[in-house]
């Protein structure tokens, strides 16, 4: 394990390999799974100032469902929330390329320049999971280990990308390039 300011990260972030393989899975991870994808806090209120430009980029059924439920509903075990489901299965948020990988409509319209937001974190961090101790005062970064990510963990050996090297972007986005930069020496360190 290391310990990272208040953060602990899990052995298996530094030591797994993991890259994305969109052809392979399709982005099976957004119609996948009891819940819709884990939202903060802080992330709630963020839907109700964006739903107007991303509207457009999102499916009827997605809509619906939204007008339905919501922008997010209480997890199973009501400990958080996570973003709406079309029929407990895709994210109402969830569209799909003509070559049928799924697509966020959030991030679609962040791309396009009509949102600032790109999309909720725990989407950015995947494969990583987020668990905040509320007694303690600190998070656990854990690897998540699904069998529809069996592609990626291929891809991620064949490049020697870890899952903390792949999923850079969205840890700095969500502790800053300093946090990362200590991460990255620990891992470093951990290996001589």
């Amino acid at each position: 394990m290391f310990f990272i300011g208040d953060v602990l990260v899990s052995d298996e972030i530094a030591s797994e390999q993991f890259a994305c393989n969109l052809n392979a899975c399709k982005g099976a991870c957004c119609w996948e799974g009891e819940y819709g994808a884990p939202l903060e806090k802080e992330e709630l209120p963020i839907f109700a100032d964006i739903y107007e430009q991303v509207a457009p980029y999102l499916t009827p059924a997605g809509k619906a469902a939204i007008e339905e439920q919501g922008f997010y509903t209480h997890t199973p075990d009501n400990d958080g929330y996570a973003t709406a489901l079309i029929d407990n299965g895709a994210c109402a948020f969830m569209t799909r390329s003509k070559e049928g990988v799924a697509l966020c409509g959030i991030e679609q319209a962040w791309r396009d320049g009509k949102i600032d937001w790109p999309k909720p974190i725990s989407c950015h961090l995947y494969p990583i999971r987020v668990k905040s101790k509320k007694e303690g005062g600190f998070e656990a970064l854990n690897y998540d280990r699904w069998d529809i990510c069996s592609a990626a963990c291929a891809k991620g050996a064949e490049n020697k990308i870890h899952v903390y090297e792949f999923a850079k972007t969205a840890l700095v986005r969500k502790y800053g390039e300093e946090w990362y930069e200590e991460l990255s020496a620990a891992v470093d360190y951990a290996k001589e």
